[in-house]
């Protein structure tokens, strides 16, 4: 019997898997958890809209063959040669391959951010930003150290913007819980560029700035982080800020893995993939998602997303059944459903099927996302069990 082993449960690794799944062929995924857990609302768990459990999936209930295989370890390589998968528990023999292992934080080479920040690399790591930031606000009830009520974030793309949105919704509660005027918060999002949001339609991005500033956070363009050291980060022209909380949502780069298994790389360490998306290296072994350096008909490289991540899982899959079948594969020709940005539970802006949106309709959109994605991984019945646990509406 063939045997195919998926790597990583994240947006790609998980569409891989349930598209085997649906069509009765046996598979094994490996993941360092019995749960998937939706990255593009990290925010959500970091700034306290919700417990992190809900924003996670059980690989088992989206799985429902027998012969769907979950095993639960921390991959730490790649033996091409021997076709196996080592992990901190076992190897993994494979004929062929998925790899779906997706990102780290990306640092830029700034001094000591990697050391003295906190980044939302995975579900653990959004609700222990909550929690810290809890703590720093208590110590404040306890010493009056103002450095306790700032939050300095890095970075005002995406992820950024998103937290900052959902800080500004929930600091005011935590502070009326532990009796802190707000007034007395300082939460700042530090960017290098002169803009932010990027993915966003320009004129959009005044809304955006002019929401979260009447909440009470700052917006600060232009602007370079040179170093960070504990609780302080350096800025260019030497001002420093001091802050409780340093949260780092700069950039992503693809998991380290890659790099040292010998796959040709890009410069953020993504495997190059062909139209079909197997590696350039070894076309029994598909890359996908964060990881994959896929490049569209004028050789521009696909955005890291989730949507691209989760049809280039699909994608994988199928052309993995054809290639066992004898079939032609197909090409990467994702469908591109816009980009959506949430500023706290009630409003957000971005773009759906390319037109421009905003205010509460930004934010209904976003919410439907959530229905979107879960009946898509698992039908109506996992949209039936997770959406309510996931949506705001």
């Amino acid at each position: 019997m063939t045997k195919i082993v998926i790597v990583g449960a994240g947006y790609a690794g998980m569409a891989a898997a349930a598209h085997l799944d649906k069509a009765g062929t046996p598979f094994t995924i490996v993941n360092n958890h019995d749960y998937h857990y939706l990255t593009t609302l990290l925010h959500e768990a970091a700034g306290g809209r919700g417990p992190g459990s809900n924003y996670q999936v059980p690989i088992k209930e989206v799985l429902r063959q027998d012969s769907s295989e979950l095993v639960v370890d921390q991959i730490t390589g790649i033996d091409r040669n021997k076709k196996v998968v080592v992990g901190q528990a076992g190897e993994y023999a494979y004929d062929y391959l998925i790899y779906g292992l997706g990102w780290v934080s990306e640092y830029f080479g700034i001094k000591g951010l990697k050391e003295n920040s906190l980044s939302i690399t995975n579900l653990d790591s959004a609700v222990g930003i909550r929690e810290h930031i809890e703590n720093e606000f208590k110590a404040y009830v306890k010493d009056g150290d103002k450095r306790h009520l700032r939050i300095a974030l890095g970075g005002a793309g995406l992820t950024g913007i998103e937290l900052m949105g959902e800080l500004l919704e929930y600091l005011p509660q935590l502070c009326k819980s532990l009796d802190i005027p707000f007034s007395e918060v300082d939460v700042q999002c530090i960017e290098a560029m002169p803009t932010i949001l990027p993915m966003v339609a320009p004129h959009l991005r005044p809304y955006v700035a002019e929401t979260l500033t009447k909440k009470g956070g700052k917006l600060r363009t232009n602007t370079k982080i040179m170093e960070v050291t504990p609780g302080v980060v350096h800025l260019d022209g030497g001002e420093t800020v001091e802050a409780g909380t340093i949260v780092w949502t700069g950039g992503v780069r693809a998991n380290p893995l890659l790099t040292e298994a010998g796959f040709t790389v890009d410069r953020r360490g993504r495997g190059k993939v062909n139209s079909f998306l197997q590696s350039a290296d070894d076309d029994h072994i598909f890359i996908v998602g964060d990881s994959a350096w896929a490049e569209d008909e004028n050789g521009k490289p696909f955005p890291p997303t989730a949507q691209m991540a989760e049809q280039m899982g699909a994608l994988a899959a199928h052309n993995l059944l054809a290639q066992l079948n004898r079939q032609p594969m197909k090409s990467f020709k994702p469908r591109n459903w816009g980009t959506l940005c949430s500023l706290g539970s009630e409003v957000g802006v971005g773009d759906a099927f390319g037109v421009p949106i905003k205010g509460v309709t930004a934010a209904l959109a976003k919410e439907g996302s959530k229905a979107k994605y879960l009946w898509e991984l698992g039908g109506m019945r996992l949209a039936g069990n997770r959406t309510k646990q996931m949506m705001r509406i």
